[in-house]
């Protein structure tokens, strides 16, 4: 089945576009004229758009008011049961929008009209059946199968979303009741939790609008806690498979998890004209390509993970970035690169940070022709580490900035790397040994060449050489007792927990006092102190 939605274009024209799904996802950043957007798309077709507005109101009491069903339906699709055959009024959607300018900031108060929709619609089903039932007594022919009602159909979905909670109607009102103790604890609609009113609300509404309409739903995610939030979508378009669905939303986790639709990214928006991009397949993760289209902000990649200190560090530090953490090192690599090849992206600049570690000046600048840097440190946590930082945090802290550096330097360096040496300097030969073998060109016409290409590879690593060279490497950091030069090349992650003592603190409180500091007072004292390790190409 094909359905039929309108876009503008940055000129202002209209632009049909057709979709085999039966949804679409639209994606803008705060700003971005999402909501107008939704507005204008209606306009296009009034009646054959239905648009549930990011405003509205989950208040309702607690019997809801019966109306007939062409008013009910009349009072949740123009916002006045009574217009019939005023198709001018009807069509402008006047009392729904309350006027022409309204359209995006009037606060949808019709939660009593949705029910008393579904409720009609329900009525109406059942007495369809009743009749069907009757003629076909009267005729001798076997009665009808029974269908799902409205009701029915919004008890399944509300079943699928709240296993613990059930669903059911008595007289006018919407009662939850649940199992204690062995007993039944109910309560009605009224006091449910606003997730659970979301879900009422928004799955009544999509059940009792007419069919094949074009349904917008602008901020999707609204009142809705994640878990429930897209499984209560994939329901709802289950149950309208003659609905196409078009989502306007900021949440990139929404977007990127909603299964397979039309993806539309807001790039600008003037005030009067938007310019739009659908986002083609790409071989990126989703979830981060959304994030990053949705920041409009150049993008740097970083290892750890979104709560571990590195990335809590470079958040501050590159505020100005959309930072995203990638893991480990190799997928900050290979995201960056791929990144870099989006063209959705061409309008941003996008970077990665990674650590060190054991890697040879040469496999540096390999990295920094794909915009990849490494720090001046071994890796991020020797951030914390470096005089300059140990002297700030000390006088903040209230201690004598030189005891406190001297007392660190000497634990950090004779006590902690001159006893791992050795161990330091065997990892980083077989570092240099592994990065050789993955630069290696092994790639031959038949099987004779290949092994032929190995054994060259193999002949042109010099174990010892390797070895002499990190050995020199380390140990004249070591006998210098040069401590920055000592950081650059000491890699050990649970250093910077065991120097919280030195500065009168915990050992495992020192990383959350600099960050602390980081986001107060010492904001601008603790970057001076840690930018001389940054990468110098990445400008904050």
């Amino acid at each position: 089945m094909a359905f039929t939605y309108y876009l503008p274009t940055p000129t202002g024209k209209i632009d049909k576009k057709e979709t085999e799904l039966n949804s679409v996802i639209i994606i803008g950043a705060n700003g971005s004229g999402k909501s107008k957007l939704g507005a204008w798309m209606e306009q296009q077709n009034m009646m054959g758009v239905h648009r549930i507005g990011g405003q509205r109101n989950l208040n309702f009491r607690k019997n809801i008011p019966l109306k007939n069903y062409t008013q009910a339906e009349n009072a949740v699709l123009y916002g006045d049961g009574n217009i019939i055959d005023d198709e001018t009024t009807r069509a402008k959607k006047i009392f729904r929008w309350e006027n022409e300018e309204q359209y995006t900031t009037t606060l949808l108060n019709d939660y009593e009209n949705v029910l008393a929709a579904l409720i009609a619609l329900t009525n109406n089903e059942n007495a369809k059946y009743v009749d069907a039932c009757r003629q076909a007594e009267q005729e001798g022919k076997e009665k009808p199968a029974t269908t799902k009602s409205a009701l029915d159909k919004l008890i399944d979905v509300w079943n699928e979303i709240f296993s613990q909670r059930s669903l059911r109607m008595k007289d006018s009102q919407f009662i939850t009741f649940f199992k204690k103790n062995g007993k039944e604890v109910e309560y009605s609609s009224n006091q449910m939790s606003d997730g659970e009113r979301a879900v009422l609300y928004l799955t009544a509404q999509i059940l009792c609008v007419p069919e094949k309409k074009t349904l917008i739903i602008d901020e999707p995610e609204l009142h809705l806690h994640r878990t429930i939030m897209n499984r209560l979508w994939h329901a709802l378009e289950n149950c309208r498979p003659d609905c196409l669905f078009i989502y306007i939303t900021h949440d990139t986790e929404f977007a990127s998890l909603h299964g397979t639709s039309d993806k539309i990214w807001i790039k600008e928006y003037d005030g009067k004209n938007w310019e739009l991009s659908k986002i083609e397949e790409a071989d990126l993760p989703e979830d981060l390509l959304f994030d990053i289209l949705g920041s409009r902000k150049n993008v740097l990649f970083v290892e750890g993970e979104s709560s571990s200190y590195d990335t809590q560090l470079y958040s501050v530090i590159y505020s100005n970035y959309h930072v995203v953490a990638c893991g480990g090192c190799s997928q900050v690599i290979s995201r960056t690169k791929a990144f870099r090849n989006c063209q959705a992206l061409h309008d941003c600049k996008v970077y990665g940070i990674i650590d060190r570690d054991y890697r040879s000046d040469r496999e540096i600048e390999k990295y920094k022709k794909d915009n990849i840097y490494v720090l001046e440190v071994a890796e991020v946590e020797n951030l914390f580490l470096v005089e300059e930082l140990i002297k700030e945090m000390s006088t903040a802290l209230g201690e004598d900035p030189e005891k406190v550096y001297k007392e660190v330097k000497r634990y950090i360096v004779q006590q902690r790397f001159s006893r791992e040496i050795n161990k330091q300097i065997c990892q980083s030969v077989v570092a240099n040994l592994k990065y050789c073998l993955s630069v290696a060109e092994l790639s031959k016409k038949n099987e004779r060449e290949a092994k032929a290409s190995l054994n060259v590879l193999f002949q042109s690593l010099d174990y010892e050489q390797i070895e002499t060279i990190e050995g020199t490497r380390f140990r004249n950091a070591l006998d210098s007792d040069d401590y920055k030069r000592v950081l650059r090349v000491f890699n050990e992650k649970n250093l910077v927990s065991s120097v919280g003592t030195f500065f009168g603190i915990k050992n495992d409180a020192y990383c959350n006092k600099v960050i602390a500091l980081l986001r107060g007072e010492k904001h601008d004292a603790i970057i001076a102190a840690i930018a001389p390790y940054l990468p110098s190409e990445i400008r904050r």
